[in-house]
């Protein structure tokens, strides 16, 4: 168990979706501070206001970041613990869904994730933390766990989050930093860009098997999402999957190894 009383969150692309919805509900939860770290710095400003009014002045900070630049990522560490002085929870959850501008996805999905786990991980949250255990979520997909042919550099970028998400969650890695590491897996989520998954496919013979699939694909609420991270986060053991899906009660995966999923030819 890990009581988020009091404790201080640091949340990446939290200035709408699925972050904007954790900074919400980790304050209804009682947290001591949140960090709104997002590269839209005129939505972040807006949300800033927002949360400010709902919660109070002292329990918010925006920082300006791109994740996939190391050192606003890791200015808005510095600028969480010189308003806070601790920091106990980083969430991984800025992400990019472009197959035209697949550069950025694999800097933004891939490298931002390695960013902040480097960071969290071996730096800011064993230092700063201000109870004996802390936390990284990292926001993988369930694309993390299938293939989906209509988006494959996105479903790229989400299998090497999951293997680098369970990788830092090892016991041995968890022992030494006293850091749990999480991946958590939503389903398709209405975050604005499932709107236009078809306009950011690779070309039309992609968008025409969007369209084939997507009528088979449910929609859930960032805010059931957002939910169950919190309850994740406080009982979760350190390199567990977990998935969210379809507005259903979360749930954690056994993944098999690859003796186990050896083809059976009989």
């Amino acid at each position: 168990m890990f009581p988020i009383e009091g404790k201080v969150v640091l949340i990446t692309g939290a200035a709408s979706g699925i972050g904007l919805a954790c900074v919400k509900e980790f304050l209804k939860n009682g947290i001591k501070g949140v960090t709104i770290a997002d590269v839209n710095e005129e939505r972040g400003l807006l949300v800033l206001d927002e949360i400010k009014k709902e919660f109070g002045e002292d329990k918010v900070l925006f920082v300006k970041t791109d994740v996939s630049d190391k050192n606003q990522f890791e200015d808005a560490f510095k600028k969480t613990i010189e308003k806070f002085n601790q920091l106990d929870v980083l969430v991984n959850n800025a992400g990019v869904f472009n197959e035209r501008k697949w550069e950025k996805a694999i800097a933004v999905n891939v490298n931002g994730q390695i960013i902040g786990n480097l960071l969290g991980l071996e730096t800011y949250i064993p230092k700063y933390k201000s109870g004996s255990l802390g936390v990284i979520i990292n926001i993988c997909s369930t694309v993390s766990l299938n293939v989906r042919g209509f988006h494959p550099v996105y479903t790229a970028t989400k299998h090497a989050t999951l293997g680098l998400s369970r990788s830092f969650g090892v016991e041995e890695h968890f022992e030494r930093t006293k850091v749990k590491v999480i991946s958590i897996c939503p389903g398709l989520t209405e975050t604005g860009f499932e709107k236009a998954l078809d306009t950011l496919t690779l070309n039309e013979h992609y968008a025409k098997l969007y369209d084939k699939c997507k009528t088979f694909l449910v929609v859930q609420s960032p805010l059931h999402v957002a939910a169950s991270i919190v309850n994740i986060t406080k009982n979760a053991k350190t390199g567990s999957v977990w998935v969210v899906e379809n507005d259903e009660m979360a749930y954690e995966l056994e993944l098999p190894t690859g003796q186990q999923m050896k083809k059976n030819d009989n």
